[in-house]
C-alpha cells in the first residue's frame, strides 16, 4: 500500500522561534504558526484559525531563528509527525507536529524592507541577492541584439 505525507502551510508566526541545541550540537528550532481556514462563519463574524506546531532542524532551524519573528508570514513545507509519551503523572500524551523540510519568506522585498528584521538588534541584516537591484540594463549601450523577425527562430 502506497503512502504519502506532505504538508504545505502559509501562516503567521505566533511567537518568536525558539532555537536550541541537542547534546550532540545539532540545531533544532520550534515555533507555531496561525493558519486561517478557507471557510469561516461569516454570519457570526468569526474567522477559524488553526495553530500548528512546527519543528525544523540544522540549517533550516538557524535560518528561521535568525530571520523570522512573531507576526511574520512564513511558508512551511514538510511532513506530519505524531509523538506519544507518558508524563510525570502517568498520563499518556500525544502531540502532532509538522517537521519542516523547507521554510521560505512569503512577503516581497519591499514589505520586508519596511518591517524590522528579526536580527536588527544584533546589527545584522540579510537581503537575498535575488532581491537586490535589477540586473537588466535598458540603456542604448546594451549588448543585446534585437531580432526583427520571429520566423528566424528555430523553435
Amino acid at each position: 500500500m502506497a503512502s504519502f505525507n506532505k504538508v504545505i502551510l502559509v501562516g503567521n508566526m505566533t511567537a518568536d522561534p525558539e532555537l536550541k541545541q541537542t547534546q550532540s550540537g545539532v540545531s533544532v528550532c520550534s515555533f507555531s504558526i496561525a493558519v486561517q481556514r478557507r471557510f469561516s462563519r461569516a454570519e457570526q463574524g468569526q474567522q477559524n484559525v488553526d495553530f500548528i506546531n512546527i519543528v525544523t532542524w540544522r540549517q533550516q532551524a538557524e535560518f528561521v531563528s535568525r530571520y523570522f519573528k512573531k507576526g511574520n508570514p512564513i511558508l512551511v513545507c514538510g511532513q506530519l509527525q505524531t509523538r506519544t509519551w507518558t508524563d510525570n503523572q502517568g498520563q499518556k500524551r500525544y502531540a502532532t507536529d509538522v517537521v519542516a523540510e523547507e521554510v521560505s519568506f512569503v512577503s516581497s522585498a519591499a514589505q520586508s524592507n519596511s518591517q524590522t528584521p528579526a536580527s536588527q538588534g544584533s546589527g545584522n541584516s540579510y537581503t537575498p541577492e535575488a532581491y537586490g537591484g535589477s540586473s537588466f540594463n535598458n540603456t542604448s549601450n546594451s549588448s543585446f541584439e534585437e531580432i526583427p523577425n520571429d520566423g528566424d527562430l528555430p523553435f
